[in-house]
């Protein structure tokens, strides 16, 4: 029995549909993975920051306690105190200090290390506190402050109740590693340490601080408040924060089944193996207690650099996986309906390409057949004159044919450029993404390496130019002194908050003695001895609402590019104007310097690039620039010329009035 063929409108229905069948599979496969890795690298990013704040918490916590204990020791009251031997009049202070700052421990010493007063609990005295692990180097290495493991026995010198807090049964936890203890006595506290010595610079004594970390939740719940705002999925946190004593939880917001902070659960074996056992950070997703979540941890570590626990920021998996699964749901639903529609155009475009193949068949099979008289004219109605009007119109047909094939080649085309475009700005939006994820956590260290040295720096400042008498000639380089190391404080921390601009303070100023201060502060320096500076300031502009801070860091940036660009030789031009419809306050700064490539223009403002040697810049100075000018709803031009040189225009809106 002879099997009859699919006829030709079959065949290509069907070769369509397996192209578009497996095409569609293979885009919802891809697909797939793709949005899912992009919004878990994300979330890994985004944890990644969370954790550099997370640490700035812990650490201002920590330099806390450490101010408290360094400006309580330098108390002439307490010197005096301890010079007097007047223990009552000692003990009464420094308990209202640690009340008043919410120490848990505030404890003096002598110069041998004897206790001789202990806030929490007076009665125990006379115990020697000279091996501490801290205290031990107060005298070499001045004021210390550092996470501390204390034993239960020194817990009870300081209070019972403090012992009685830091006690934990361990809760069996899934997923950790065993232990042979099922307890922990012992507790964490954040500790400092202070030398008392007198004007003479002789050694009284030694005061020691810290409150303990077992069950005090401040620290992980102002983690919390900070990073995640309290942000719910499903009733559940979003973001938990933990500080862990080895693999212990001692102060969480992690909820367990009942709802309930998970204090004496467990960390898991493998980030216990890769944190406290390896001593490396864990960036990825993790179980933690009952749940997944994408975590990241680091190991706190005490003043002999041993790891003592971990610092923990983690959020919810499930939200992340949630949204693929919605976005893929959404991308199934859109592609069956592409089938569905391509089948209803494929048939009817079939039956357009198949009717008149049937027709120029039978018109063919009839002179085959012999009728060579069988003459086809245009004219006739029947099926050879429906095949004569097909030849005929071949080259038309062709022609339209043509036309519609451009036709949709230019759709396909265009269609291919509108997702071209949105491809290139969700990858710009990823890649600015881990920029300043980066930088979050880059000027999280900047804030941290530089605002204590800059604090030492304005603290003896003042206290030397109280001293100084206001005739002395150094008495206004002091003051210059204290104003500009206050506004380097200001930098730092216009920095840190890069990812999250910080709004201007607003005041009413002068943008030419703004522009002028910034020339006074740069032309001091060696970099400025062979540049000519040339000033054209137009006296009549009307002073304007801004941050002169922001806008002096702005010029200052724009003029040492410029010293730079001329490499210290050449004419820095600096001009203020109005522009053309008088809305505008235009602020110049030209330099005969080697000029900016055509191709670096349109980048000179993105985090991170920049046009210096490796190591010679952060690339971070204009883009800090154009953010500033921004927040004023100004603008920043660039105009240059290879080898002639470059202008910069500052553009500022005028406004007379703050609103």
């Amino acid at each position: 029995m002879r099997v009859r063929p699919f006829p030709l409108r079959t065949k290509l229905v069907l070769s369509f549909l397996i192209v578009i069948i497996i095409g569609g599979l293979l885009s919802l496969s891809f697909g797939s993975r793709l949005v899912k890795n992009t919004l878990i690298d994300q979330a890994q990013a985004k944890v990644k920051h969370d954790l550099a704040a997370a640490w700035m918490v812990f650490k201002e916590k920590l330099n806390d306690i450490k101010e408290i204990v360094r400006l309580t020791a330098e108390s002439e009251s307490v010197k005096e105190a301890i010079k007097e031997n007047n223990k009552d009049t000692l003990l009464k202070y420094l308990c209202r200090l640690r009340e008043e700052n919410g120490l848990d421990v505030l404890t003096l010493t002598d110069h041998k290390g004897i206790v001789i007063a202990r806030t929490r609990n007076p009665e125990v005295i006379g115990d020697d506190q000279s091996q501490d692990e801290i205290i031990k180097w107060v005298p070499q290495r001045g004021v210390l402050a550092y996470p501390q493991i204390v034993c239960r026995e020194e817990l009870i010198k300081e209070g019972k109740d403090l012992a009685d807090q830091a006690y934990m049964e361990f809760i069996d936890t899934p997923k950790a590693a065993p232990r042979p203890e099922n307890k922990e006595t012992n507790g964490m506290m954040l500790k400092a340490a202070s030398s008392v010595v007198d004007e003479r610079d002789n050694h009284l004594g030694i005061l020691y601080g810290g409150i303990l970390l077992n069950r005090n939740y401040e620290i992980v719940d102002r983690v919390k408040e900070i990073v995640y705002k309290g942000e719910k999925y499903k009733g559940r946190d979003k973001g938990t924060a933990t500080i862990f004593q080895h693999d212990l939880r001692i102060s969480t917001n992690v909820p367990n089944e009942n709802g309930e902070r998970a204090i004496g659960t467990r960390v898991s074996k493998e980030v216990n193996n890769a944190v406290l056992v390896e001593g490396n950070p864990w960036i990825a997703r993790a179980f933690v207690v009952n749940l997944w979540y994408i975590t990241a941890y680091e190991p706190i570590k005490n003043i002999d650099n041993k790891i003592i626990g971990i610092l923990y920021v983690g959020m919810l998996e499930r939200p992340y996986i949630d949204t693929t699964n919605q976005v893929m749901l959404t991308f199934i639903i859109i592609a069956s309906l592409c089938v569905v529609l391509l089948l209803v155009i494929l048939y009817f475009s079939t039956t357009r390409i198949t009717n008149p193949l049937q027709k120029m068949v039978v018109a063919t099979q009839k002179i085959s057949a012999g009728d060579l008289t069988h003459k086809v004219e245009v004219s006739s109605k029947d099926e050879i004159g429906y095949l004569a009007d097909s030849f005929n119109q071949m080259t038309a047909d062709l022609k339209a044919a043509n036309e519609k094939l451009i036709e949709w080649g230019k759709t396909l085309e265009k269609k291919v450029e509108e997702r071209t475009k949105e491809l290139t700005e969700m990858q710009a939006h990823l890649i600015q993404s881990e920029k300043l994820a980066s930088l979050g956590k880059l000027a999280a260290g900047i804030a941290h390496e530089i605002n204590n040295p800059l604090g030492g720096i304005l603290i003896y400042s003042h206290l030397l130019l109280e001293d100084l008498d206001k005739n002395s000639p150094h008495y206004e380089n002091l003051k210059k002194i204290v104003k500009e190391t206050s506004r380097c404080k200001d930098i730092v921390k216009g920095l840190l908050e890069f990812a999250r601009p910080k709004e201007p303070e607003m005041t009413l100023i002068d943008i030419n003695d703004i522009v002028e201060r910034s020339l006074s502060i740069m032309e001091r320096q060696a970099l400025f001895q062979n540049i000519k500076i040339k000033k054209t300031f137009a006296s009549d502009l009307p002073k304007i609402v801004a941050d002169s801070a922001q806008l002096q860091q702005v010029f200052m940036n724009i003029i040492l590019n410029a010293a730079e660009a001329m490499d210290g030789n050449g004419i820095l031009t600096l001009s203020t104007s109005f522009n053309g419809s008088g809305t505008f306050i235009e602020v110049k700064f030209s330099d005969t310097g080697h000029g900016i490539k055509e191709e670096y223009k349109k980048r000179l403002f993105e985090p991170f690039f920049s046009t210096k040697e490796v190591g010679e810049g952060t690339g971070l100075g204009l883009a800090i620039s154009y953010s500033i000018i921004q927040k004023h709803e100004g603008t920043i031009e660039v105009q240059s010329q290879l080898e002639k040189g470059s202008t910069f225009i500052v553009k500022l809106p005028l406004k007379k009035e703050m609103e």
